[in-house]
């Protein structure tokens, strides 16, 4: 590997591409760390280190890459981009004139880029408005107070019309930029863009959240701790490559072919189904629509210095699932970590349906003049694949559920060891945050082997 490593850099244009990654990479993180202009960081920096377990800001964060804590230009990183990919992914079997441009090859594929890119902006303005709101509720309670710490000067009355279109724009910005520095690492560097941002972003919370382990006071709960987040980590990561990597080879024979006076005879080959074709997709769906009720209820909660009637108790007790209160000895912390648990397998089923439908396997495989072997090509074909596809993705379902609820699983086994802060160990770098490392790490170093094997250099992986 390590002449491997050697003969990447000799190579004039892979050296090219691979510093021009790192600069990237570089340009992003020191622009993440420009604050929104009017936010009041003093205010918003002691906010996130006392809150260091908030569901809503811990989300936040993860998808932008890591821009949140700074509350930065960068704040939503490039997941309006993501979401406006997800929308056009969804809304291609619905809409014709979409799912004929996916059908016309590269050209086609170009034009729904240019789609999405255009829809990226308005909802880039919208989610700008939106997460402000959503922080501002998420520190006040559902009262105005914890926005006008933050933010004082945002709103929409006449005296704050001026200052809070800054805000925006300047939000906006920041998001078009990083989806731009995203596909310039894309085209002229190695790796995906989008993908790498969002990495790097995880990997830079890696050393401040290492050292909270070292903050906890009993040194026997510490070293636990410790222990424990080495060998989770370490059992997640393969465990995620195996799942990431396995896949069901559907064996594909195509027949005997006339080309003229030539004849083709007949080959076999395989069709590869993954067994995590959603990625950690449902993980975002699940924890984007757990976030609403908690801040919903928030305005319903009223003075929690007195006692409420049964609204308010409900309430309060569902506003308790977007924070770090929920503690193993109330059941709302049970309801949270099923009902997650269950969001994440029922939309990664969802989400898998959906992209085999768009991938149209049978026809394609009609079309080429190849079969599955004992099935019957059409409908018989059609039914095969999607009951292969979702026997192998329950598979799939079940390990993205299970690794969505760690930071719950490891809380739980802390009480019951009587272990201070074992559930910081998932903590420092989320199940999720996990699966985008090594898929994103996996697929760079897949990019890097092609480019030696190309130039007949042995590759990195054996």
């Amino acid at each position: 590997m390590i002449e491997s490593v050697r003969a990447a850099f000799s190579l004039p244009d892979l050296r090219r591409r691979i510093t021009f990654t790192v600069i990237m990479l570089v340009i992003y993180r020191l622009i993440a760390n420009i604050p929104v202009p009017g936010v009041n960081l003093a205010a918003w920096l002691q906010f996130t280190s006392q809150q260091s377990g908030n569901q809503v800001i811990d989300f936040l964060d993860l998808l932008s890459g890591g821009a949140v804590r700074n509350f930065s230009v960068m704040a939503m990183g490039v997941y309006p981009y993501i979401t406006a990919s997800i929308i056009m992914q969804l809304l291609q079997p619905i809409i014709p004139q979409l799912e004929e441009l996916a059908s016309e090859g590269e050209s086609g594929r170009d034009k729904i880029n240019r789609i999405t890119y255009y829809l990226s902006v308005p909802l880039t303005f919208l989610q700008a408005i939106a997460q402000v709101r959503l922080i501002g509720i998420s520190i006040g309670g559902g009262t105005s107070d914890g926005l006008a710490t933050i933010m004082p000067n945002f709103g929409f009355g006449a005296a704050q019309l001026l200052p809070t279109a800054t805000t925006l724009f300047a939000m906006t910005g920041g998001t078009m930029f990083a989806i731009w520095i995203g596909n310039r690492i894309t085209e002229e560097g190695i790796g995906q863009g989008i993908s790498l941002i969002i990495f790097g972003g995880i990997i830079s919370r890696i050393l401040p959240n290492t050292a909270r382990l070292f903050a906890i006071d009993d040194m026997t709960a510490r070293i636990f701790t410790v222990l424990a987040f080495l060998t989770i980590t370490v059992a997640t990561v393969l465990v995620i490559v195996v799942i990431q990597e396995g896949q069901r080879r559907i064996p594909v024979q195509y027949g005997r072919r006339v080309r003229g006076r030539k004849v083709y005879q007949g080959q076999s080959t395989f069709v590869p189904l993954k067994v995590n074709t959603a990625g950690m997709i449902p993980i975002i769906f699940a924890q984007s629509i757990l976030t609403f009720p908690p801040l919903i209820a928030n305005f319903f909660v009223g003075d929690m210095s007195v006692e409420g009637n049964f609204f308010q108790n409900i309430a309060r007790t569902v506003s308790g699932f977007g924070n770090n209160t929920l503690t193993p000895e109330s059941a709302s912390f049970y309801i949270y970590w099923i009902v997650y648990f269950l969001f994440v397998v029922g939309f990664t089923f969802f989400y898998t349906d959906v992209m085999v439908q768009q991938q149209n396997l049978p026809q394609t495989l009609q079309r080429q003049g190849g079969f599955i072997p004992g099935i019957r090509p059409g409908k018989r074909t059609a039914d095969y694949i999607t009951a292969v596809v979702r026997r192998i993705t329950l598979v799939g379902a079940l390990f993205l559920g299970l690794v969505a609820i760690l930071p719950g699983i490891m809380a739980l086994l802390g009480n019951l060891l009587r272990i201070q802060g074992l559930e910081q160990s998932v903590l420092i770098i989320s199940g999720s945050g996990l699966i985008i490392v090594v898929g994103v790490v996996i697929d760079t170093m897949r990019q890097l082997e092609a480019q030696l094997l190309m130039r007949n250099y042995e590759g990195f992986i054996k």
